[in-house]
């Protein structure tokens, strides 16, 4: 067996949960590789059981057989940008707060493993979407994937933004509001789920278009099927808007045509049977909690 481990940061809290990771992973042979920067943080006590490390543009195939993420949903959605499209299936430990991405409980780590070997888990198809802004220059240093959402939103001005939009070269509507969100259904339970969007299930073939603080009340969250190619136009009082895939943001001109659809490949998450979506909904959105239900 063949596993990566990554984290963002590393709080003292979780040494724990992650020797324990490690321990269990020696326990059934397998060869474990180190994301660098993390691995700084845990050399103290991953050195001797590692077999390497890698980063965004090495050391990582599609020989592994599984890519463990320590931290919160934020964490998870920086781990595909280092998957990619290699197939490695991804699972989440949570050391974060809420987590609708990386759901399974620290305190459980070793469960991980042993359920995986067990094959006590599904793999899920996660669907991505991509951005294409016609340029000479590369915005997004050749990430220009999302797993939860593409966001066009205002800059530098308190005043709203008007964002034109065609789905299939035919116009829908001109969106007056701070900006509006392109979300996969793994992303509806994220930014579109603040700003009014529904809930949809993670392996649902769709899209959703979730205006950000609409001036027109009539302006509603929409629901499109997952290959309609969007094209967006924004214009406002300042020269530029704000671009965002996930966690990465770059400022585009006014009027310069943003074209998003469904990427080409997808992210494989590890489901496992303990911690199904909807288990996942009913803890984290406390739903039964009301004992009239």
């Amino acid at each position: 067996m063949k596993v990566a481990i990554y984290g963002q940061t590393f709080q003292e809290g979780d040494r724990q949960c992650v020797e324990e990771l490690i321990d269990e992973l020696k326990k059934h042979n397998a060869s474990i590789y180190v994301e660098e920067g993390f691995n700084k943080h845990i050399s103290e006590f991953s050195k001797g059981h590692i077999k390497g490390e890698f980063n965004q543009t090495k050391g990582l195939d599609r020989f592994f057989d599984m890519f463990v993420s320590f931290g919160g949903d934020g964490t998870m959605l920086r781990a595909v940008t280092y998957v990619k499209d290699l197939g490695i299936p991804i699972v989440g430990v949570n050391t974060g707060r809420l987590g609708f991405l990386s759901t399974f409980k620290k305190e459980n780590v070793r469960k991980l493993v042993t359920e995986f070997v067990a094959g006590h888990y599904t793999i899920e198809q996660r669907s991505l979407v991509e951005v294409d802004l016609n340029s000479d220059t590369d915005e997004f240093n050749g990430l220009n994937f999302a797993l939860n959402e593409i966001t066009v939103s205002r800059k530098d001005t308190t005043s709203m933004i008007t964002v034109e939009t065609w789905l299939n070269d035919e116009y829908l509507t001109a969106y007056w509001s701070d900006g509006l969100i392109v979300s996969t259904p793994t992303g509806s339970t994220g930014y579109s789920l603040s700003c009014g969007g529904p809930v949809i299930e993670p392996t649902a073939k769709s899209l959703v278009l979730t205006p950000i603080a609409p001036h027109n009340l009539n302006a509603r969250p929409l629901v499109i099927s997952d290959n309609t190619k969007i094209r967006l136009k924004v214009s406002g009082r300042e020269q530029t808007h704000l671009v965002s895939l996930d966690s990465r943001i770059t400022d585009i001109p006014n009027g310069k045509e943003i074209r998003i659809k469904k990427s080409d490949f997808t992210i494989k998450m590890i489901e496992y049977k303990s911690e199904s979506f909807l288990k996942t909904l009913r803890n984290k959105l406390l739903w039964g909690e009301d004992r009239r239900n």
